[in-house]
């Protein structure tokens, strides 16, 4: 028994000495010799070691290399497609022998990686030309790969820590960038599912990664596969499910992402959004999507902003030129949070009903639409409703088409104001001043609340048509009132001009001529009184503007008491109306529908002042002076019938 005790000691003792001196035993270039030439002609692509090898043999072969280059390909922009500062190899014993490369742990520190296409396409992760079996004409188009039959590899567990990782599009010239990388990456076989797990560093961001690949054997010869991917960050969450075909050239599948921030994604962009705090916060977007070639599809989409929800479908083109084609329903779109402060008011900058109004200042503040040009747009957009500061629509559906920084939009559904309307507005941002032109027609328009909310001008009612063509070019808002040129004209009927009687102030002139002082009870000089209003059958009109400043000559209300000609101006950029109205009473009252034009007294009233204070006042003077020249005409005419008789 003790002699069987000591020779298992012995052969114990030799296998120990074996094991410690096996790494000086055995040729470690040979073993390295034998991997990188069967890398080679797995892949095509020479690997080499420019530092120290080092083997270990137990519990498995390990061989440990410093400073490895793996070569890039021919066509590529530099020699190595990777270089890493050390790679560990754990090989099992029987794969030295078999006829498959398969490995148990293969771990990566500090990789220069480089994934990129040539100018003609072509990619350098296509690894497997040289065991290919295809014809000679499809390897030189740059096909897809077919793998013999029993090929396989087995990497088993893939680590990857720290370094980078850079893609570059040959082509294009784009290159992207990720650092710090930890992964583990595991694939038992080319013909089961491969998994990537870990993190990476993007643009000072770090990324969470869980990626699924189900047949990475399909993917490299081109076949369709299956692919799932989850990233999350403290920008954006994204998770995709679906198939991806023609070696990543038609991408397809359920595409889901969200956030708490867009600001935050902007700022990360280098883009600054002077947003409000309510605007450009939460967003989500979902929906069927598709990649084929430079074209990306998404439909069924469902997208949020803030309290908004759109839904539709899109197209985008990703060549040369970015080009976007939709159809989406916005819903009821509030575009008040969205709108710059000087322009969009909120509660708490309105004034207090009881406070003087204030002055109109148009705004100076520079407008960049150099946006414009960055893309081709034709996106016809619906909506249940719409505010943009004050003004509000209902049902309606317009088209924006931009090419070469040219923006057209075409209302092709208008509901607002109790009427309808459509038009068209074209923005041409090719090169500053822009220049703007606008074309409508309103139908049924109840007019105050329309002037109020577009201009904050209450003091007409009535429901009519609005029509107007104009123009303009600036890169402000206060540039573009003080250029604006075209017509504009109205035609409202049943309505009234609040802020004024004018047939009782036509009739206290007329009693203040004829010097029936008591039956005058206040003076005729006076500004707008909401109580007071002049109503009216018919009123038209039209202004034609030059350089922001509108002159109208044909201004016309008719009512049953009351004819009102008239002729003046409104200057925006100066926020003035200058007014000249001939007013009469008319002789008899026939009612709304009366033809009669004849006017017993007739006095001008003038209409001046500021938008925010606009004064009226009887041009007494005039009317008096007209007065005195028709009582000498009667006296003339007395003193001939007393010479000459009758």
């Amino acid at each position: 028994m003790k002699t069987l005790f000591k020779v298992i000691g012995v052969i114990l003792l030799l296998l120990v000495a074996l094991i410690v001196a096996a790494p000086f035993l055995i040729p470690t270039d040979a073993i390295f010799n034998k991997v990188s030439q069967q890398v080679e002609q797995t892949t095509g692509r020479a690997l080499t070691i420019k530092g120290d090898k080092t083997l270990s043999v137990f519990p498995s072969l390990k061989l440990e290399l410093e400073d490895v280059h793996f070569a890039n390909m021919k066509t590529g922009s530099r020699a190595d497609m990777a270089s890493m500062q050390q790679l560990a190899i754990h090989i099992p014993w029987f794969s030295l022998f078999g006829g498959e490369l398969k490995l148990e742990k293969f771990v990566i520190n500090e990789p220069n990686i480089l994934l990129e296409t040539d100018k003609n396409g072509k990619a350098n992760w296509q690894l497997f030309d040289a065991v290919a079996e295809q014809p000679a004409a499809q390897q030189q188009n740059s096909g897809p790969v077919k793998l013999p039959e029993n090929f396989d590899i087995a990497l088993g567990e893939v680590a990857i820590y720290g370094g980078k990782f850079v893609y570059l599009d040959g082509a294009t010239g784009v290159k992207q960038e990720i650092s710090d990388l930890e992964l583990a990456i595991l694939l038992p076989s080319l013909h089961k599912t491969l998994e990537v797990k870990g993190a990476i560093t993007y643009m000072q961001e770090r990324f969470e990664l869980d990626v699924t690949v189900d047949n990475p054997a399909k993917a490299i010869e081109g076949d369709t596969f299956n692919v799932t991917k989850s990233v999350t960050s403290r920008l954006v969450d994204v998770e995709f499910k679906g198939s991806i075909a023609g070696q990543g050239k038609d991408i397809q599948g359920q595409l889901s992402l969200s956030g708490d921030s867009v600001k935050d994604i902007a700022k990360w962009q280098g883009v600054e959004l002077s947003a409000k705090e309510n605007a450009f916060n939460a967003f989500s977007v979902s929906g069927k999507m598709r990649m084929q070639g430079d074209k990306f599809n998404l439909a069924e989409l469902v997208a949020t902003l803030d309290a908004l929800e759109i839904k539709g479908k899109s197209e985008l083109n990703l060549g040369k030129r970015l080009a976007v084609k939709a159809d989406i329903d916005l819903g009821m779109l509030n575009l008040n949070p969205y709108l710059p402060e000087a322009v969009a008011q909120t509660e708490a900058s309105e004034p207090a009903k009881d406070a003087p109004a204030q002055p109109i200042v148009w705004d100076d503040t520079k407008m960049d639409l150099s946006g414009l040009n960055a893309l081709d747009a034709n996106v016809v957009i619906r909506s249940s409703g719409l505010q943009a500061n004050e003004i509000k629509l209902g049902a309606n559906q317009f088209t924006v088409t931009l090419k070469n920084a040219v923006a057209a939009v075409s209302l092709d559904k208008f509901a607002a104001y109790e009427g309808n309307g459509k038009g068209t507005i074209t923005v041409n941002a090719k090169q500053a001043p822009y220049q703007i032109s606008t074309n409508f027609s309103l139908d049924k328009i109840d007019a105050q609340p329309l002037l109020t909310d577009a201009a904050g001008f209450d003091k007409l009612m009535g429901k009519g048509s609005l029509n107007w063509d104009l123009a303009t070019s600036g890169q402000s808002q206060k540039d573009f009132m003080s250029a604006l040129q075209g017509k504009l004209a109205f035609e409202f009927a049943d309505g009234a001009v609040k802020g004024a009687n004018i047939a009782e102030m036509v009739r206290k002139g007329k009693e203040l001529i004829k010097g029936n002082l008591g039956a005058v009870s206040e003076g005729l000089d006076t500004g707008f009184d909401n109580s007071q209003q002049t109503d009216f059958s018919a009123l038209t009109g039209s202004f034609n503007f030059t350089n922001g400043v509108g002159k109208n000559t044909d201004l016309s209300l008719l009512s049953p008491l009351v004819r009102i000609s008239g002729e003046g101006g409104i200057n925006l950029p100066a926020t003035t109306v200058n007014y000249r109205l001939v007013t009469g009473i008319v002789d008899s009252l026939e009612g709304q529908g009366t033809t009669d034009d004849s006017t017993g007294f007739k006095i001008p009233v003038r209409i001046k002042g500021p938008f925010h204070d606009v004064g009226i006042s009887l041009d007494v003077s005039k009317a008096a002076e007209d007065e005195v020249k028709e009582k000498a005409k009667d006296k003339i005419k007395d003193k001939l019938k007393g010479l000459f008789g009758n």
